[in-house]
């Protein structure tokens, strides 16, 4: 196409595959967070009108939505049904924290000996960010910085294969995870737990670093199973 004009007309009937992609982002976030709070329960179905509504979008970019929330386990997609918010046994989440805790283990054991200086620094920076959004009593933003802590730590082990096999089995439990800390108590006591982990990173001790954090993971799993049972 010579024409200028021509080629200026037609690029503004494009779509805006950018601003699309946005959209549907911003609807998982809002959609994920939705699920994690508890404002959306296990077993319950998907209202893909009351949510379009809600949101003011149509059902593409909604729909987009909820297949990255399936891919993360968050809810099922069934035929001719539409999306229900998954259900966890104890049973399933038992097996799931006990290998994550496995791995988060060998990922603290791992960072101490590898991470760079800067890397321990930037963990234990983010560790005081976590105490003050607990004193806040801010929780989204707690767990935002939570999980950017392990995600770091992890990094800092410097082993690929470890970060991916945690990752497919983090997103089936990231729920839990978020509601593990209900009460003020256990809340607290996470937040220690972190600061003893930053401390034993910062001072490169592989054995205490791997097990305080297999022991944080076991720990959030024992109040969650504390939670199911009252």
């Amino acid at each position: 196409m010579d024409n200028p004009s021509q080629e200026a007309a037609m690029t503004e009937l494009r779509p805006d595959p950018i601003g699309r992609t946005a959209l549907a982002v911003e609807i998982t976030n809002r959609l994920r967070q939705m699920i994690l709070e508890g404002q959306l329960q296990p077993g319950e179905k998907i209202n893909e009108k009351r949510l379009t509504e809600q949101f003011g979008v149509s059902r593409t970019p909604l729909r987009e939505a909820l297949k990255v929330l399936a891919s993360e386990g968050l809810l099922d997609l069934i035929p001719h049904r539409g999306a229900v918010i998954t259900r966890q046994s104890e049973a399933e989440m038992a097996e799931v924290f006990h290998v994550l805790a496995a791995l988060e283990g060998l990922a603290g054991e791992l960072a101490a000996q590898n991470a760079s200086d800067a890397a321990l620094t930037e963990i234990v920076d983010m560790t005081e960010h976590l105490r003050r959004s607990f004193e806040q009593a801010d929780r989204p933003t707690y767990f935002r910085i939570n999980q950017a802590i392990h995600k770091a730590i992890l990094a800092a082990a410097g082993n690929e294969t470890l970060v991916k096999s945690h990752e497919v089995l983090a997103f089936r439990v990231q729920r839990a995870r978020y509601q593990a800390n209900l009460t003020a108590a256990r809340w607290r006591a996470a937040v220690e737990e972190h600061e003893a982990i930053a401390a034993a990173l910062a001072a490169r001790k592989p054995n205490r670093t791997g097990r305080l954090m297999k022991e944080h993971l076991l720990s959030k799993f024992a109040s969650i199973r504390v939670k199911t049972q009252g």
